[in-house]
């Protein structure tokens, strides 16, 4: 198939707009802009002129979020909606023009358009309150925002609110929960803060001899890598708040390979976050996490003892803790994969931290996290299927794996009616073992079982598959999240875009887009 028809690129990438525009120049950029603007007016136009498809009406109100231009021409501009005025939970939605500009499809997880009367029966200081005792120890962040909860029929009047506070772990929360404005009930609750589930046994960290950008200071170097968005690694020095301190050197030799440095470290997180870069720019052409070529901070040694790391997307930054007796600091390639892929679902899709959708947020994170150890191709950590597996110092350990997830004791193989309601980091399963059985197959590098059809979340299936590869595999996970899913996308949504996804980029009823469905069918998502 040509790239025309395909979608691709000459190199078979289908690049968002800021990526192009950021490789030919600023005069290019300000005649991107221009078309981004004349896209975003023509899928307005499409918003009104297909009410019944978009599922609008008066009161509604919507703002440009995103827009991607395939390579042949096709626009796919992301919305957010209003009501009244008021945010739509749930509401988000992209809409899909082809090369003339002309409508042709919109996703969104909506169906019907939510209307709600707007006056609340419950005031917001009470919600605050039922929002508290829901979740106690959490202190009021910010005032209740008024909203409309569309991730259930029909849609509801209610109140996010904001709750901030510190989880058992001491990882940093920005709870939202959402308490219903009539009926005073809680109706879903997630946090800001995406973190991976805290180890509770002992990890090994060594990325070898890598090479590290800086930049003259005084008296030296600093720790900022100018090449890519002027990303900086600073110093917590074991404190909870604050951004940190620069990392300096008088030589730009960095670290001795142990904890004795506190440069060290360092050396791994900006190290993480540039592969991560690159594998986004090299392989999607994405320029930066929020594709504006803005460079994420990462920053080490947050507080004392502290087992965890975590996408902050209120300063687009990435955190490390030190770990705790003998774990030490959790900054492996492929958390720092998975975590700042959490900021680039922040910045498409956006998925809700909650119910399938949460889990579909942090499987795409374990792919991406995987694949960027893939694309590193480093030997001292070679490419795998399980995360975090080099956080142990026994060798064998690992937090998660996506070829039969169920391993770790907690996460799902297959997706079952009650799917949902698990832990996201474990619903998250059905997601990794559909993208290994995509890629590699059931008997690719290692066996993995295929799931039978029933209400249960193991596998125990011994059907076979052949898998495509990981190079379209990630290219089809990617244009699903950036081109089709939205923030409320559950895995039967997430199976239609992965198949739209294989379509454009290989076509309809290619080998490729008939292996995606045989691999959600695989994992009990038909």
């Amino acid at each position: 198939m040509n790239d025309s028809r395909s979608g691709r690129s000459k190199n078979g990438r289908i690049l968002a707009i800021g990526a192009v525009a950021a490789l030919l120049g600023l005069g290019a950029t300000q005649g991107f802009a221009a078309e981004r603007d004349e896209a975003v007016a023509r899928a307005r136009e499409a918003i009104g002129a297909f009410s019944q498809r978009t599922l609008t009406g008066p009161g509604f109100s919507f703002e440009a979020r995103d827009v991607v231009f395939d390579a042949s021409g096709a626009q796919h501009v992301r919305f957010a909606r209003r009501y009244q005025n008021l945010r739509v939970i749930g509401g988000d939605l992209v809409v899909h023009s082809g090369r003339s500009g002309a409508f042709v499809d919109v996703s969104q997880t909506l169906s019907r358009a939510p209307s709600v009367d707007p006056r609340p029966r419950v005031a917001s200081r009470d919600a605050t309150a039922i929002a508290g005792a829901a979740h106690a120890g959490y202190l009021a962040a910010a005032e209740p925002e008024l909203v409309v909860y569309a991730r259930v029929e029909p849609a509801r009047l209610a109140w996010d609110v904001a709750l901030g506070g510190e989880r058992p772990d001491g990882t940093p929360s920005r709870l939202h929960v959402i308490v219903d404005a009539g009926a005073g009930s809680v109706l879903d609750a997630w946090d800001e803060i995406q973190t991976a589930p805290a180890v509770g046994s002992g990890q090994s960290l060594f990325d070898g001899t890598v090479s590290v950008n800086s930049v003259t200071a005084s008296g030296g170097f600093r720790l900022t890598d100018s090449v890519r968005g002027n990303a900086s690694t600073l110093d917590m020095m074991n404190r909870g708040f604050g951004q940190g301190k620069a990392f300096t050197d008088a030589d730009n030799a960095w670290g001795n390979g142990s904890t004795s440095n506190r440069q060290t470290v360092a050396v791994d997180a900006h190290y993480g976050g540039a592969t991560t870069w690159d594998y986004f720019h090299n392989v999607f052409g994405r320029n930066g996490i929020a594709n504006d070529g803005v460079g994420a901070n990462s920053r080490v040694h947050y507080k004392r003892n502290y087992a965890n790391a975590f996408w902050d997307d209120n300063c687009f930054c990435m955190t490390y803790g030190d770990g705790s007796g003998s774990i030490l600091p959790l900054v492996s390639l492929d958390v720092a994969g998975h975590e700042m892929s959490h900021g680039v679902t922040s910045r498409t899709a956006g998925l809700i931290y909650s119910g399938e959708s949460g889990g579909l947020n942090e499987g795409t994170s374990d792919i991406f996290g995987s694949m960027v150890e893939f694309y590193a191709n480093n030997p001292n950590d070679p490419g795998d299927y399980l995360i975090g597996e080099k956080l142990y110092a026994n060798g064998n350990s690992f937090i998660r794996s996506m070829i039969k997830p169920s391993a770790d004791g907690a996460s799902a193989d297959c997706w079952y009616s009650g799917v949902g309601a698990l832990d996201v980091h474990y619903s998250s399963g059905v997601a990794n073992h559909f993208y290994y059985l995509l890629a590699e197959g059931t008997t690719g590098g290692n066996p993995s079982p295929t799931c039978i059809a029933s209400n249960t979340r193991v596998a125990t299936g011994t059907g076979t598959l052949v898998g495509i590869g990981r190079d379209k595999a990630q290219q089809i996970w990617y244009r699903a999240l950036t081109v089709y899913m939205t923030s409320s996308s559950n895995y039967a949504s997430a199976r239609s875009a992965s198949i739209k996804a294989a379509d454009d980029l290989y076509g309809a009823g290619s080998p490729e887009s008939i292996a995606v469905g045989a691999a959600w069918n695989a994992v009990n998502r038909p």
